[in-house]
């Protein structure tokens, strides 16, 4: 069985976030299952891409609304990552640094809508151009969720409608949105399927791919069920089709993080826990100027409001305010206020405090070595893999009660905990559950057994393959 996977992200080829991660790793196990899986992304101008060697497999041209636009199918040529990768090169559309946004800026690329509408079109018609189509056609997220609409009711495209398709929502608060004023920009679709892609008076792409898709999935079970009640006006849409909804909670590549391998750490585990953690938080703290003796608690990721990142410096100013015996260490970067605010609390509180405002993941593998918690405050979270990468590593999470994390992180007072959660979205109750993890830290022999039970949680990819093989199969 051939599936190809359509998406905007591909570790370690372009990442933004976790749908890079999960779509560099999910094709990898399909393919040890038996399914033969590849990935196809638009060729950006990142390092990974333009640095390995590909070959072009198709061209074509796109018809954006009086323009026609050049394209090249390259296919990597090595396979060097498990699975056949391809990219879409589409000339002054996508060869830039950043993935969605100008990493000098910070700004998002204003043509987004122009650039993704290419390359859905691209990917289709070099599938119709190939003699070895796909028997399953799975999109991730809005940038791929208009090709199962365009496979139906487009009439350059509607020969492959007979290709079940399937559609994985890992962000439900993007969606893809934009006015009727631009459905030129739209192949020729049939007049009678224009309700097809409005909702509330508008062109909503992910909405279109969930009317479309003939699967739905998401990322965590809770996540799915989430969306059912609260997705940004998508509630009764996913009720109806809630028929063929299925959550199928993600796995994480267990080859790349790995303890007692992994390159990018300074020390790797051979059977001391104990020291494990402790060499590895003297590596941070050669880094980062916090006190290792104080429990250090890290956050990783974007700093934005939907990671519940605004909700940090208050937090972490309380807690050196009230003369809480705690560190913290924050590598991400975002939203440009807070920035500053960390920048301001980084000044103020040294010894305390201290971050790395920028992407790094060599720097993100040493911290979920090293750290002794990691903290994931989340407005929304629909799977997460920030706790799981931590807990294979030793880091106790504490986390907010929502969506993949729920699933994940079982509390520390509960059968089987993990970590330990908090309810609501606030300094206080964050507090309470800091308070309670700096307890267990201080009790060391609890800690050390919380920690190694973490570490041999199996959260890998095989289980969640298998899910996915398993729904291909149905379709097919």
């Amino acid at each position: 069985m051939r599936v190809l996977h359509v998406a905007a992200e591909c570790y370690p080829a372009a990442k933004a976030g976790g749908l890079g991660d999960v779509v560099g790793a999910l094709p990898k196990y399909l393919n040890r299952i038996g399914v033969q899986a590849g990935v196809i992304i638009p060729k950006y101008g990142t390092k990974w891409l333009w640095e390995h060697p590909f070959k072009a497999v198709h061209r074509g041209t796109v018809r954006l609304n009086q323009s026609y636009i050049p394209y090249v199918i390259e296919q990597e040529v090595n396979d060097t990552l498990g699975f056949t990768l391809f990219a879409v090169h589409i000339p002054g559309m996508f060869d830039r640094p950043g993935v969605y946004a100008d990493p000098n800026t910070g700004y998002g690329y204003s043509d987004e809508l122009e650039r993704y509408m290419v390359f859905q079109q691209a990917v289709l018609q070099w599938i119709i151009a190939s003699s070895e189509k796909p028997h399953v056609i799975h999109c991730h997220d809005h940038h791929t969720a208009l090709i199962p609409f365009m496979m139906n009711y487009c009439p350059e495209y509607e020969s492959l409608s007979y290709i079940p398709t399937v559609l994985t929502i890992h962000n439900g608060v993007y969606q893809g949105i934009f006015s009727w004023n631009n459905k030129d920009l739209l192949p020729y679709f049939r007049t009678y399927a224009a309700p097809v892609l409005d909702w509330n008076g508008m062109i909503n792409s992910l909405a279109t791919g969930i009317k479309c898709a003939w699967r739905v999935t998401t990322v965590s079970y809770s996540y799915m069920e989430e969306l059912s009640v609260s997705s940004n006006g998508l509630e009764p849409l996913i009720q109806s089709e809630w028929h063929k909804c299925k959550g199928i909670l993600n796995g994480i590549d267990t080859e790349t993080w790995d303890p007692t391998n992994d390159p990018r750490i300074q020390y790797h585990l051979a059977k001391d826990v104990k020291k494990f953690k402790l060499n590895n938080k003297m590596a941070v703290c050669e880094r980062f100027r916090v006190d290792p003796r104080l429990p250090m608690i890290t956050f990783i990721g974007r700093l934005v409001g939907e990671k519940g990142a605004d909700l940090l410096p208050d937090l972490i100013l309380k807690c050196a305010q009230s003369g809480r015996r705690v560190s913290f260490v924050v590598l991400g970067t975002g939203e440009r206020n807070l920035h500053q605010s960390f920048l301001h609390l980084q000044w103020h509180l040294s010894g305390i405090f201290d971050c790395s405002l920028e992407y790094n993941e060599t720097l993100a593998h040493q911290l979920y070595a090293g750290a002794d918690f990691i903290l994931m405050p989340s407005r929304v979270e629909p799977c997460g893999l920030n706790q799981m990468y931590a807990m294979r590593y030793g880091t106790v999470p504490i986390v907010r009660s929502i969506g993949g994390l729920r699933d994940t992180v079982w509390d520390h007072g509960d059968w089987e905990g993990r970590g330990f959660r908090f309810q609501q979205f606030s300094v206080d109750d964050a507090l309470v559950a800091i308070d309670r993890a700096i307890a267990v830290f201080h009790d060391q022999k609890e800690f050390t057994r919380l920690q190694s039970h973490d570490m041999k949680l199996d959260f890998s990819w095989d289980s969640s393959a298998v899910n996915y093989k398993n729904l291909y199969e149905e379709l097919v």
